[in-house]
Order: C-alpha cells, then structure tokens, then sequence
C-alpha cells in the first residue's frame, strides 16, 4: 500500500473548516487509521495576485490502496466540490489546494504528475509541516527562509 503525503492549503472562506472538510473528503481513499496531521501554518500568499488572503497550510500523511494518479483524480474532485474552479488564474486565491508530495520513495514524472513535488523544497509553508511528520525534513526546514510562516497552536482537528 503506498503512503502519500500531501500538502493542504485554504485562503478563501473559513479556511480551517476548508481543510478539515477536504480531509474528510479524503478519508474516503484511506487506509483506516492510517492518518496523521501536522500543526496548522498560517502563511503569506506567495505569487498570488495583490491583497490575496493568508493562507492556512498543513500537511497530511496516510495509505491507501491507489495508484498515485487515481489518488490525484479523488484530490481534484474534492477541490472541486470544497468550490475551486478547474479553470483560474496561477495563484489565484483558493478555497482549497492539495498537492501530492510525496508517494513512498517513489520518482513520478507524468503528464499530470511530478513527485517529489518539484517545488517543496523551497517552501517553508510546506517544509515546516512537513518536518513534523517527517524528521529527515528538519534540516531543510530550519534552513528555509520561514519569513510570513507561524505554526498556530490550534490543531486542526480536535480529539
């Protein structure tokens, strides 16, 4: 079974209950308690058009028992109906954005996918969650340039 680990970000609306709803959506495509959650980000737009909201970022890791690109097809359904358009402006705001970062020690370069994602090493918003559920991320996210990046105390879910 490969374990995914992907990113989740919201800037538009309640953006907590965003990603808790995006979570849930995905739920459906996991492992039974297989999930685990990092700390919640709040973080600057990067590249986003002038006066973008701030965007809530965490990151997710679990199992399931689909190929990387059916994974893909689910994400993209669930940003849909959370209200993301297929068709927007590069970095416009969101309701919610999930991106596979990582697939078990896998290398992938399709048409539709790039894993590793080829740009979260240079992300803190990605690299400081990240780091949380992954210790080999702690050095590249204590060296990365965490300048509009608080980890908030609240989790994102409640036990």
């Amino acid at each position: 079974m490969p374990a995914f680990v992907l990113s989740i970000g919201s800037n538009l609306g309640n953006r907590a209950q965003n990603l808790r709803d995006a979570v849930i959506r995905l739920e459906t495509a996991m492992i039974p308690d297989s999930l685990q959650v990092s700390g919640l980000y709040e973080t600057e737009p990067i590249g986003c058009p002038p006066g973008s909201p701030s965007f809530l970022n965490a990151v997710i890791a679990f199992e399931a028992d689909l190929e990387p690109e059916a994974l893909l097809d689910v994400m993209q359904k669930v940003e849909g109906d959370l209200g993301r358009p297929l068709e927007r402006e590069d970095n416009s705001p969101r309701t919610v954005d999930l991106d596979i970062l990582l697939v078990e020690e896998l290398e992938i370069m399709t048409d539709r996918l790039t894993v590793p994602h080829p740009r979260m090493m240079e992300r803190a918003f990605v690299l400081c969650p990240l780091a949380e559920l992954h210790d080999e991320f702690a050095g590249p996210a204590g060296n990365s340039d965490r300048r509009g990046v608080v980890r908030l105390s609240e989790p994102l879910f409640s036990d």
